[in-house]
């Protein structure tokens, strides 16, 4: 009786945000939802002393409703979902009673980003504090959420309904999608990403998320935590949601979720006894849907999703570039970091020093070269204690728990290698690899 009452409450959610998908294309809707997610959480984590976990919930929905709120203007400031998230975990962390550990690796990795901002040269003309906050927001956040997870035990369950918050926003988003997209005949693909199927909002965050999107949509059926009442149409969001993440054209959001999604089944299998079946099973499965889907967008897109994802023109010749630019500005930032190897050019400086370099203006898309370009050797500490602490911590745990944790570690490496920290949801995602996740017997009995 309690689970037919919990489903009914989250299906009634999951109606709620489809409609929340379509009232979205009134930007003052999601003006008043985004602050009254803000209101109610703090509240809520405040009132309940975080007594259940209900700052990684909120959060949780934060970090998927962000892309929605940036699409449809419902922002009031830029950087404000990643100042609720740290909010939220800030707050959690203060007011919970239980004791927790605490990890001095993070608080450290936080004063060695701050020593970069000693050194920030930026032209007189622009704004110090939105080149520090747009460029150290996202690694701040990311220390944050690792020193609030950090072996914190969380149960599959509470694990599967933080998952589950998070991608009732991003069902909201492809609603949205399927509302402002243009009809496909007014559309003009090319081997580049594509704007008018992404909501006129960037493609590379749009897919982004909507590959995490897919990612949890797998991990609530494996696990028999059903979002629709027919089994059905579980499959059918799943099948939408790949489709809207191709035709955005973005090659870095799918196949980050592709690679994670793949390291999850490779330790899922692992814990099974009967691991040969489930290999053959999932590996049918994967093959059958993805291999349908592909062939069916490449024909919706005249064949150019096939020349996007294997680096062509629209003429079909092989473009010298396969990362859009991306890996011009990785260079550069390398450059900078060899003239400048022990406090780097200072928090916020690549992208001015990029300009005065080539006359173009723009931004890190890569957070590993951000970092040793704007910190230099600190960077790279920071780096090596990113990966290494997370490593070893997953190595220690059993195979169920890897599948979660080690494809959380690859949604954040990946992101950040084409998207940088633009968005909240790789500094979340990665507090939640250094997490420690328990289960029942029944959901032990597999391994």
């Amino acid at each position: 009786m309690e689970y037919n009452k919990r489903f009914n409450f989250e299906f009634i959610l999951v109606l709620l945000h489809l409609v929340l998908g379509a009232l979205s294309l009134f930007g003052f809707v999601s003006k008043i939802v985004s602050l009254a997610i803000v209101i109610f959480g703090v509240i809520f984590i405040i009132k309940s002393k975080n007594d259940n976990n209900q700052a990684i919930y909120w959060s949780a929905y934060i970090v998927g409703s962000e892309v929605l709120y940036r699409m449809s203007g419902g922002t009031f400031l830029y950087e404000l979902p990643k100042y609720s998230v740290l909010l939220f975990l800030a707050l959690g962390l203060y007011f919970e009673k239980k004791r927790h550990h605490v990890s001095i690796s993070y608080l450290i990795i936080i004063l060695l980003l701050l020593i970069g901002i000693a050194f920030t040269d930026i032209p007189f003309n622009a704004s110090i504090r939105k080149a520090i906050a747009f460029n150290l927001s996202g690694p701040i956040l990311l220390c944050v959420s690792a020193l609030y997870f950090y072996k914190r035990e969380l149960s599959i369950s509470t694990l599967l309904n933080m998952l589950f918050y998070m991608l009732l926003p991003i069902i909201s988003i492809v609603i949205l999608l399927y509302l402002k997209t243009p009809d496909f005949n007014n559309i003009r693909f090319s081997s580049n990403a594509n704007f008018a199927t992404s909501g006129g909002y960037g493609p590379n965050q749009v897919a982004t998320i909507i590959g995490m999107g897919s990612f949890i949509i797998v991990s609530l059926l494996f696990f028999r935590k059903r979002i629709f009442p027919f089994y059905v149409l579980d499959v059918f969001l799943f099948i939408y949601f790949i489709y809207r993440g191709l035709i955005t054209f973005s090659r870095g959001g799918m196949v980050t979720a592709f690679f994670a999604l793949s390291i999850f089944l490779f330790f899922y299998i692992l814990a099974r006894k009967d691991k040969i079946q489930q290999l053959f099973k999932y590996t049918g499965i994967i093959l059958l849907v993805g291999t349908a889907l592909l062939l069916y967008t490449a024909e919706l897109t005249g064949g150019m999703l096939i020349n996007r994802y294997t680096n062509r023109n629209a003429a079909g010749i092989v473009k010298d570039d396969f990362s859009t630019g991306r890996i011009d500005l990785f260079k550069s930032e390398l450059e900078n970091f060899y003239e400048h190897p022990f406090f780097g050019i200072g928090v916020g400086g690549s992208k001015y020093e990029r300009f005065e370099e080539t006359d173009t203006l723009a931004a890190s898309h890569n957070e590993v070269s951000r970092l040793l370009s704007e910190h230099g050797m600190i960077g790279l500490v920071v780096l090596i204690l990113l990966l290494v602490i997370p490593v070893g911590h997953i190595l220690k745990q059993p195979y169920l728990a890897r599948a979660f944790l080690a494809a959380f570690l690859m949604f954040w490496f990946l992101t950040i290698n084409h998207s940088a920290m633009r968005i909240a949801f790789p500094a979340f995602i990665y507090g939640l690899s250094v997490t420690i996740i328990s289960f029942n017997k029944k959901e032990t009995l597999t391994e």
